[in-house]
């Protein structure tokens, strides 16, 4: 592979990891079926399909441990489509253990690492004991009266499902259907998906015979436990005919003729024949090479430089404006005339670029759920718990980004639920609670942000647990403990390095380790919320923005210094009143509407000394009231500037620890100004009783 050019190189990496989360989607679905007390056969053929097109791949690239391992998990994956093994709980933990491997495998492969990898000779080791164990010989039943043309053309996947169709103790159907030949692919499809629900379709073969040159016949051999009457009120149609097809008598008399066949290679040529396209079939004159995919792949990358120029343009757009202000002062009517038109021409298309590079970046959260779901399977089995884990809004779509920084605060909060939360069977039963556990996990969309809850139907949190050990460690004095809220006293999971717990487990280390996630959380511009009630359970709440690329923000003063406020996270902005704030608790607060709103001086907290004009009298000043989630914040700035479009730009390693800024943006006119992140500002001011106090700065 090191031959092979960048461009090559990525578009491998990218087709790989696409098939290897197809086969995670195949085998959580076979999981659930099993857990359901049924194996849909049709799975295991796409999982074999999917390892049988990675190991191409590899070959193709020349990824020789992928090959290998693509190569022994297609031999496993063959014997269980072919019923030469059951798919048994140790047979699916080593086809789950392969999706990691590959995992492992792919990052080698990236970085052109050829260290040896253990984990690749254990999963190899454990396929090869699978197949040693794999049952051979099996045969097709010549119970029923079955067209030998029909048997002599079937594969031997479809022989097999023929077999265990009938020692299923299923009927055997014949289906003629007529077909049209534009919307064969379709209509095929759909006759399928509907005779799904009523048994298995083993194969379909031409019959040779068609109402007209625009059409064709197929015969559909299906296996049913249903009567021809249902079927034929399931399935029946002006097109279709549906026909028992009889056992042969064991007596070896007499029995019904089918319909006569052609022979396997006529049967053979004649499929061939099926068109496979929807669309109307190009004459054998008229051939095409059109691909039938309409997507393409790109690089995350690619689509961040076309970010930084949109938010180049911007500035180019206000510039314009501003050309505008200034021949219109002039007088210059119908040159400012044409200017205008120009600009607003301008600024419409601009939207509409920066609309669609937006939606491009957008991926739905599906994507990080399936591997979720990985993790409970496998958490759940190393525990001995028996967890179910509920999606839903999986459809709800987010920033690529975010989604993959998102992968691991969701993995650990997952580890947490199933280990500290989830009680065993044997204390789910003395409770009354059903033995099986079950965490629950949904996205939505809500304005500009996305919501994600994790719950658990589990435990809960043992608040004088958290109380006891946050004293004990001098987290909290003793004599404040009656002043805490309940809330307060959960968000003391957030303190790095607290736990409950004095030994570590396996799983998810010592105690709740909660501080990571609410970090990484906070690095997304997002901000975590938690309730929880003993014994019914913990719910964790996060709220993320929907794409960190391109935001309106509101620009402000403060100061000497302009800040840019994301324009999400701003509910509103009202005149500072000085005579209207009163201190409660050493915080500065004022009434908002009937509630109370706390208030946060971004000139003292930043430390920015006096505003400009202070010595001479009292300037107008403003409150820019932020809400991220159910918290919500009033920032005293010194002047508003108006909203503009800004492209986030990241600090640099030096800065990124630096808390309150979510990164800089240029603002034109050779301006730079630093990005203000409202979550982290939220965190700072609320969770902090040394931030609460009118004096306090983040510069110390």
């Amino acid at each position: 592979m090191s031959d092979a050019t960048d461009k090559v190189r990525d578009e491998f990496f990218s087709e790989a990891q696409e098939i290897i989360e197809t086969l995670s989607r195949n085998l959580l679905a076979l999981d659930a079926a099993q857990k359901a007390g049924a194996t849909d056969p049709s799975l295991i053929n796409e999982a074999f399909r999917a390892v049988h097109t990675l190991k191409g791949l590899a070959g193709l690239f020349g990824a020789a441990r992928m090959g290998a391992l693509s190569h022994r998990l297609e031999d496993v994956l063959d014997d269980l489509r072919l019923g030469r093994m059951d798919l048994d709980p140790v047979a699916l933990d080593a086809l789950f253990r392969s999706i990691d491997v590959f995992g492992a495998v792919l990052t080698a492969e990236r970085k052109e690492d050829d260290a040896p990898l253990p984990a690749v000779d254990e999963l190899l080791e454990r396929l090869d004991q699978l197949g040693a164990a794999a049952r051979r010989g099996q045969a097709p039943s010549s119970e029923y009266d079955l067209d030998p043309g029909l048997l002599a053309v079937l594969t031997e996947y479809e022989e097999h499902r023929l077999h265990a169709n009938i020692e299923a103790g299923f009927a055997l159907y014949r289906l003629r259907v007529q077909f049209e030949l534009v919307s064969i692919d379709r209509a095929l499809e759909e006759m399928k998906e509907r005779a799904k629900r009523h048994g298995e379709i083993i194969t379909y073969l031409p019959t040779g015979e068609a109402a007209s040159a625009d059409s064709i016949e197929l015969d559909l051999l299906l296996a049913s436990k249903r009567d021809l009457a249902a079927l034929i009120g399931a399935l029946g149609g002006d097109n279709v005919v549906i026909e028992p097809i009889p056992r042969r008598a064991r007596s070896g008399g007499a029995h019904r003729p089918s319909v006569a066949p052609a022979g396997a290679a006529g049967r053979a040529q004649e499929l061939a024949s099926i068109p496979a396209a929807v669309e109307p079939v190009p004459a054998p004159s008229d051939p095409t090479l059109r691909s039938v995919t309409q997507t393409v792949r790109v690089d995350i990358r690619k689509l961040d430089s076309l970010m930084n120029t949109v938010g180049e343009l911007a500035m180019v757009r206000s510039a314009l404006h501003r050309v505008f202000e200034r021949v219109r002062r002039e007088g210059q009517r119908p040159l400012a005339a044409e200017l205008q038109r120009l600009h607003r021409t301008f600024e419409r298309r601009l939207a509409e670029l920066q609309d669609g590079i937006l939606e491009v970046r957008m991926v739905p959260l599906g994507q990080v759920f399936d591997r979720l779901a990985r993790v409970v399977r496998q958490i759940g089995r190393e525990l001995g718990k028996e967890i179910r884990l509920v999606i839903t809004g999986a459809e709800t779509e987010i920033d690529k980004l975010i989604v993959e920084e998102l992968s691991d605060p969701l993995m650990h909060m997952i580890r947490n639920a199933i280990d500290h939360g989830i009680e065993a069977a044997e204390r789910r039963a003395s409770v009354g609670k059903p033995a099986v556990g079950t965490i629950a996990l949904n996205a939505y969309q809500k304005g500009n942000h996305v919501m994600i809850e994790v719950e658990d139907d589990g435990r809960g949190i043992d608040e004088e647990a958290l109380v006891s050990r946050a004293v004990s460690r001098g987290i909290v004095q003793a004599a404040e403990v009656p002043q805490l809220a309940r809330s307060e006293i959960l968000a003391l999971i957030f303190v790095p390095g607290f736990s409950t717990r004095n030994e570590a487990s396996d799983v998810s280390g010592r105690g709740f380790g909660m501080d990571i996630v609410k970090t990484n959380i906070a690095k997304l511009g997002g901000v975590i919320d938690i309730q929880s009630e003993p014994g019914i359970g913990t719910k964790l709440t996060i709220t993320l923005p929907i794409t960190l690329a391109i935001v309106s923000a509101l620009l402000v003063r403060v100061a000497d210094h302009v800040y840019a406020l994301p324009l999400a996270t701003v509910s509103e902005a009202i005149a500072f009143d000085p005579a209207g704030v009163r201190v409660v608790d050493r915080r500065e607060v004022m009434t908002l509407r009937g509630a109370t709103l706390q208030l946060c001086r971004l000139d003292r907290l930043f430390g920015l000394g006096a505003r400009p004009g202070e010595a001479g009298g009292a300037p107008r000043r403003f409150v820019v009231v932020v809400n991220v989630g159910a918290r919500r914040l009033g920032l005293i700035v010194d002047h508003l500037f108006g909203q503009q479009d800004i492209v986030i730009k990241a600090l640099g390693a030096s800065l990124a620890s630096v808390k309150g800024f979510a990164g800089a943006t240029e603002l034109g006119d050779q301006r730079v100004g630093l990005v203000l992140d409202a979550a982290s500002l939220i965190e700072e001011v609320l969770a902090s009783h040394d931030a609460h106090r009118p004096e306090a700065s983040l510069h110390g």
